[in-house]
């Protein structure tokens, strides 16, 4: 990004204003504020150039070997605009290790990517890392203090336990929940005596009682008798 004459005067004076604040007057205001809009807007454009690059350079890349000249140059001008290159690059490097300018952006991407390793690595062991309080004087016995762990009230009830507690008051009797009503016992059933009978079963019908044959119709008679009709 580069400042023009004007650009470099009112950032000049935008910088004597934060460190020496003083009253400034409308127009200063104005150009302080017009500079940070022209730089925002050079933020964007540049985040959008970026973003074009890296998309070429993944479409290339998904293309070799057929684009290695074309993927070279991008990848070369994403590593000067400040790219950290992926896995993805440095496997399609080793594999076009026979062309020239494959092999020398292999030996550009290889230290780029160990410092990456080795930051990622340095990022875990910082996470993981558990500060351990220096040891305390004791009452003339030198004794380390120990780390108490204190378990967590849950809720929001208990937080006014806590704060009576802590002023000394005593604490509020928790109210008695209401106790649930019993059952009412069950009554017996009559007891069957011994002796007796035990009921019929009622017989189960058999299918041809449920559904009866259909009585087939009387066949006509052979000779049915005339009727003469009056005329």
């Amino acid at each position: 990004m580069a400042f023009g004459a004007e650009e470099l005067r009112v950032l000049r004076r935008a910088l004597a204003l934060a460190l020496n604040p003083s009253p400034a007057s409308a127009q200063e205001v104005q150009d302080c504020l017009r500079l940070a809009e022209s730089v925002d807007e050079a933020t964007r454009e540049d985040a959008r150039l970026r973003a074009f690059l890296l998309a070429d350079l993944a479409r290339y890349r998904a293309a070799l070997p057929g684009t290695v000249t074309g993927y070279a140059a991008l990848l070369a001008q994403a590593l000067d605009a400040g790219y950290r290159p992926h896995p993805d690059d440095l496997t399609a490097l080793r594999a076009l290790r026979g062309n020239p300018a494959a092999a020398a952006l292999l030996e550009r991407c290889r230290p780029l990517a160990d410092q990456d390793v080795r930051a990622r690595f340095a990022g875990r062991a910082a996470t993981s890392a558990v500060v351990v309080p220096a040891s305390r004087s004791g009452s003339g016995s030198g004794a380390r203090s120990r780390l108490r762990l204190t378990a967590l009230p849950g809720g929001l009830s208990d937080q006014g336990t806590h704060a009576r507690a802590a002023a000394g008051e005593p604490a509020e009797p928790k109210p008695a929940r209401p106790s649930r009503p019993a059952r009412p016992a069950e009554k017996p059933g009559p007891v069957p005596r011994p002796d007796a009978p035990s009921p019929a079963r009622r017989p189960i019908p058999t299918p041809g009682e449920v559904f009866p044959p259909k009585r087939k119709p009387a066949a006509p008679p052979a000779n049915p008798p005339q009727q003469l009709a009056a005329v």
